[in-house]
This record gives structure tokens, C-alpha cells and sequence, in this order.
């Protein structure tokens, strides 16, 4: 897959697109991939996503912004999973906010891109202040020489999936709700990093995972399984939090114990997939009373998988 940073001033070849923050890489995302590639395919165009870095509302209000779902890195390799060929990543600015609906159509989509066929979700907006809609972009687009489709929304189990609806699940510690709207288990990735010891000194040794991100959009304690370490993947128990026994006023903080393992993993790339949620963090009034909650979370922990391989 390739990359692209930024959009160029003119435009080599002509593009089937689509436009979006894409986080999450939810079922709605990968319905707009599958009609993106169909319709690249029928009209012999390459097909290209884009999207925005920083996302919108992290430019715009930065303390307000939601937690993301993925980081940029884990989005693109979502995409790239999902057999998208070409991603432009624009870069989300003052210069960029302040383009207008119509310039943003003649600047970024026609010169910029050469865009031949767009698909937009049924409620985008664009352009400075969202001044610019679906009826918009239907009226000028053949002024711009291209189509315009708008893809509906994609409903699962009754409610529409969307980024909003899966961080209320996570939030709500709903893991099961979520991994229906995903298609998949919720997961964070990123490089082990140097922690303090703590986990190793009582008995339940972690890997701190790092994560690069203000917020995340869970908390709690979680059954987890790790993909990066084996060609299966690895069961455990994680704790994502600020660590209220151990630190005040902590960052938040991702630790996996896992079981019967002992190698050392740092610098390592993993994938934590989030299965079920055990508790939300709780302040303990010493370590022993940290630790023996610990052996009760892993011992929670390995039920659910000897319960899960009961069910294989």
C-alpha cells in the first residue's frame, strides 16, 4: 500500500475515492472499501482513500476531542489489511480548515487528485465550517468532471455502526457490542517499552505497552489475547489505566501479564486484543492488597479461556 502525505498540487492520474476519518476501520468503513473497489474496478481507475491527520475535532478542540479508536499507524494498517491500494493522508491545518466547500472540490479533489468517481457517507460535510453537504457536492461535481455516490449507513444487530457508537461501548466496557460493530475484537498495538518493575516484583511480571495516544477510549481490567509474540496468539490479562495504587496522577498506562511466559519482549510490535472486561481500576491501599486482586483477575482470566476452549 502506498502512502501519500499530503496532496499533491496536480494530479498524475485519474482516482476512484473515498473520504474519511476511517477510525476504527469499522463494518461501515469496510463496506465503503468493498464499493470503493468495485466501482475502481468497473471504470478501470485505481481507488484511493483519504483521509486526515490530526482528525478534525482534535484540531479544532483538542481537550474536547474524543479518544481515538486507532492511532494513524494502526489505521493505515488496517486499511492496508482491507486491500486498500493507496492512502492520501492530508494534513488537517488552519490552511487546510480554511478552504471553502468549493475550493476544496476544485483544488483538492479535481486538481489535487484527478477524481473521476467519489463516495462520501450519507452525512459528510466539508469545506470551512461545514458549509458544504451532500446536495453541495452533488451540484458541483459535474462542473468538477466527476460522480458523486453516497453510501448509507451499515446497520448490525439493529444500530447504526459508527466510530461514536463503538467508543460509548468501550466506555460502557460493552466488548462484545463493540466487536460486532468492528468485526472484530477491539485491540490496541505498539512497542514494549522499559516499565517500573512493580509487576515483576509482585509476582506478575507486565509488558508495558506503549501508547501513543492523549486518551484511550477504555479502561479497566480486560482479558486479552497478544498477536506478535508466537504464530497463535497468546492469553492474558491487562490493565489500562492510570494506576491509582502505585502513581498519582498517572498517564494512562497499558500492561499485559501473560501467562506461562517468560522472554524478554522489549521493542517488540505487539497487538492487544481486548476480550472481556473483568473491572474498572480501583485504588488499593497497599501492594499485597494490589497483588492478591491480581491473582483473582488472572485466575478470571484463564476460566474464560478454559471456558472458551470447552466451547471449541
Amino acid at each position: 500500500m502506498r502512502v501519500f502525505r499530503g496532496i499533491p498540487a496536480r494530479a498524475e492520474t485519474p482516482i476512484a475515492l473515498t473520504i474519511g476519518n476511517f477510525d476504527g476501520v469499522h463494518l461501515g468503513h469496510r463496506a465503503m472499501i468493498t464499493r470503493l473497489s468495485d466501482a475502481a474496478r468497473a471504470r478501470g481507475l485505481p481507488g484511493a482513500v483519504m483521509t486526515f491527520e490530526p482528525q478534525p475535532q482534535e484540531f479544532f478542540a483538542p481537550d474536547q476531542a474524543p479518544a481515538r479508536l486507532t492511532s494513524l499507524r494502526e489505521k493505515l494498517e488496517l486499511l492496508r489489511e482491507c486491500g486498500v491500494a493507496s492512502v492520501y493522508v492530508c494534513r488537517f491545518d488552519f490552511a487546510f480548515a480554511q478552504l471553502t466547500a468549493d475550493d476544496f472540490v476544485t483544488r483538492v479533489l479535481r486538481d489535487g487528485l484527478a477524481v473521476k468517481w467519489l463516495l462520501v457517507g450519507d452525512d459528510f460535510r466539508f469545506g470551512a465550517r461545514r458549509a458544504g453537504d451532500l446536495a453541495h457536492l452533488r451540484s458541483i461535481a459535474p462542473l468538477a468532471g466527476f460522480e458523486v455516490e453516497a453510501m448509507a449507513s451499515v446497520v448490525v444487530a439493529g444500530a447504526r455502526v459508527s466510530s461514536t457508537a463503538i467508543r460509548y461501548c468501550l466506555e460502557m466496557g460493552d466488548l462484545e457490542i463493540a466487536r460486532r460493530l468492528l468485526g472484530r475484537p477491539y485491540a490496541i498495538s505498539g512497542r514494549v517499552v522499559d516499565g517500573d518493575k512493580i509487576g515483576a516484583r509482585i509476582g506478575y511480571p507486565t509488558a508495558n505497552v506503549q501508547l501513543k495516544r492523549l486518551k484511550a477510549p477504555l479502561s479497566g481490567i480486560f482479558v486479552v489475547e497478544v498477536e506478535g509474540l508466537s504464530s497463535l496468539p497468546l492469553p492474558g490479562v491487562a490493565s489500562l489505566g492510570v494506576r491509582p495504587t502505585v502513581k498519582e496522577r498517572g498517564r494512562p498506562t497499558l500492561e499485559v501479564h501473560l501467562f506461562d511466559f517468560n522472554e524478554r519482549i522489549y521493542g517488540r510490535r505487539i497487538t492487544v486484543n481486548f476480550l472481556q472486561k473483568l473491572r474498572d481500576e480501583q485504588k488499593f491501599t497497599d501492594l499485597n492488597t494490589l497483588t492478591e486482586q491480581i491473582r483473582r483477575d488472572a485466575d478470571m482470566a484463564r476460566r474464560f479461556f478454559h471456558r472458551r476452549a470447552a466451547k471449541a
